[in-house]
């Protein structure tokens, strides 16, 4: 058995629901994200800040792989956030906080690494913007500003994208349907000018949908830019 498959199984055996087991270890076997994450955080000490934390599952994966810096998860969905919390105390894990909230009007203190990972479609231009200004102001010089997104293109992965997010909302998993999807382009704009050096890759793995990662990285120099 490798490490990821005895991983996905240890983490979604500790949820109480049935669906929710299955939803976690599907993702942790399918979806390249965390192991993504994961490689851009390997050799950091900072703290992160996770936004749109949903049940915590990034934390717990990355505890799991020997990450030992301090995570704090921050979500809309307080369901979610009282079942990540039952998560983390049934495996007993140290330094993974998970609190309530809207990322519209409000993220916790914080100086280190963040991330935002797949919500970004679910808030308008000008929101968009605000949130990637304020939460960039929270990563400390040195660290990173890590996003996955789906991309507006042209592409049949696009149209996938689309479908998926209005099928999630349909379910309920997610308390909103899509609203409008960023551009390569937008992200450079916005992040560059808040003193972010910015790469931006393909990052869907075997799944079907058009996500990209956006590995913003603050220089020391750049220290003031994002405030």
């Amino acid at each position: 058995m490798t490490d990821r498959v005895s991983i996905a199984r240890k983490i979604s055996a500790l949820c109480a629901d049935r669906g929710l087991r299955f939803y976690t270890k599907a993702k942790l076997l399918s979806d390249p994200l965390y192991g993504g994450v994961l490689a851009e955080l390997k050799s950091s000490e900072r703290p992160l800040l996770d936004v749109g934390c949903g049940i915590g599952i990034l934390g717990l994966y990355l505890r799991e792989n020997g990450w030992d810096a301090e995570v704090s998860g921050f979500d809309y969905d307080d369901e979610k956030i009282e079942q990540g919390l039952e998560i983390i105390k049934r495996g007993g894990y140290e330094r993974i906080s998970l609190a309530q909230g809207d990322a519209r009007t409000e993220l916790p203190e914080h100086s280190g690494n963040v991330t935002i990972l797949d919500i970004l479609q679910f808030f308008t231009p000008e929101e968009q913007k605000k949130l990637l200004r304020v939460a960039g102001s929270k990563v400390k010089p040195g660290g990173k500003f890590i996003i996955r997104s789906g991309l507006k293109e042209k592409s049949v992965r696009f149209f996938i994208t689309w479908i998926g997010d209005l099928i999630a909302k349909g379910t309920f998993w997610m308390k909103a349907a899509p609203t409008h999807y960023p551009t390569a382009q937008f992200f450079r704009e916005q992040l560059e000018s808040g003193g972010f050096e910015v790469e931006i890759r393909p990052f869907w793995g075997k799944t079907p949908f058009n996500n990209y990662l956006i590995v913003a990285t603050r220089q020391p120099q750049s220290a003031e830019a994002g405030q």
